[in-house]
């Protein structure tokens, strides 16, 4: 079943090794940079600022592999619908985006998720994640299992789907009969998975890198009291929580904003913990942190965010392309 569905075989040692079940597509090693888009819901608008900046430089893109909305853009640029996402994006109100949305009570989500997906299947129909012009894994997770899935054929609709089905807000997308969610409760900036296909550059995008900074323990006294509290944790709260943006948004708790929050923090640790173990070759960090979660109308904020974070570093990208461009050359 593993190597059905991962693409994986199991040794006597007991650790994975790639299967070579004609269902695996091996990308090839080749010239130009393998792109790892991480998820972060509206925030993940600044992807396609990102392409935009990489397309202007000539930069060449061997491959992405794309967490939940990462996997959406990636798999839009890849298949040449990236212009038609961005209108999509830029078109996007806050009163205009409730018609996308088809909420449900007593589902296994607050959203069904169906008008989005027939926005998408209208572009992308019959469109296979084999036949794009270069390769691309989508990212979900398995609901039952929690092993972390890589979908690299078949329906790019339904791959996509399959990796931004955010549990408790979309419903899981039934695949190979497995219930599959949102890839980043497992693997928010799948660099890794560039590796595992033998790809030398490896960029990634990382949204989640400033929302949090790097992870304290802070010490206070257990209180009911909000003065008391609010004291206590003065003393020893970290003076960059003075400049959070989105400090003054928590104060007023409810179901979304809680569930938001875990889901930041959960995406944030486990991305910088994965990270820290098989870094990139280079790590962008659009500062989108002011941009909410569910704030998918404040598109072109995010996209121009993108799009100056990668023309700020575009010499040391398109270098890196070139080095390696070089040395293949050379063997």
């Amino acid at each position: 079943m593993l190597e059905r569905v991962f693409g994986w075989r199991e040794e006597p040692s007991g650790q994975p090794q790639l299967s070579q079940s004609p269902a695996l597509t091996q990308p090839k090693p080749s010239a130009g940079i393998a792109l790892a888009l991480g998820g972060g819901a509206a925030r993940g608008w600044a992807h396609i600022g990102v392409l935009r900046a990489l397309d202007e430089g000539q930069v060449p893109i061997s491959m992405i592999a794309g967490t939940s909305i990462g996997a959406l853009v990636g798999g839009c640029y890849l298949a040449g619908k990236l212009s038609e996402l961005e209108d999509f994006a830029r078109s996007l109100t806050r009163r205009g985006l409730i018609r996308y949305l088809d909420f449900r009570i007593g589902g296994s989500g607050l959203i069904g998720g169906l008008r989005l997906s027939r926005r998408l299947t209208e572009a992308l129909s019959d469109t296979k994640i084999e036949d794009l012009s270069r390769p691309l894994i989508c990212v979900a997770t398995d609901a039952q299992t929690g092993h972390e899935v890589w979908l690299d054929s078949g329906s790019l609709v339904l791959a996509m789907r399959a990796s931004y089905a955010l549990p408790g807000v979309f419903e899981p997308v039934i695949c190979g009969g497995r219930r599959l969610m949102d890839g980043a409760l497992v693997n928010p900036v799948p660099a890794n998975v560039c590796r595992v296909f033998e790809q030398q550059n490896v960029m990634a995008v990382n949204l989640h890198y400033d929302l949090f900074g790097r992870a304290a323990v802070l010490r206070m006294r257990a209180s009911d009291d909000q003065a008391d509290g609010a004291q206590a944790f003065q003393g020893v709260s970290p003076p960059d929580d003075e400049r959070d943006f989105a400090a003054q948004r928590r104060k007023k708790l409810g179901l979304t904003r809680t569930m938001v929050d875990a889901f930041n923090i959960i995406q944030d640790r486990i991305s910088r913990a994965r990270l820290a173990g098989d870094p990139p070759d280079l790590s962008l960090q659009p500062r989108v942190r002011d941009i909410g979660l569910w704030e998918f109308f404040r598109a072109a904020e995010a996209i121009e965010i993108g799009y100056s974070a990668t023309k700020s570093r575009m010499s040391e990208i398109q270098r890196m392309a070139e080095n390696h461009q070089a040395e293949t050359l050379r063997a």
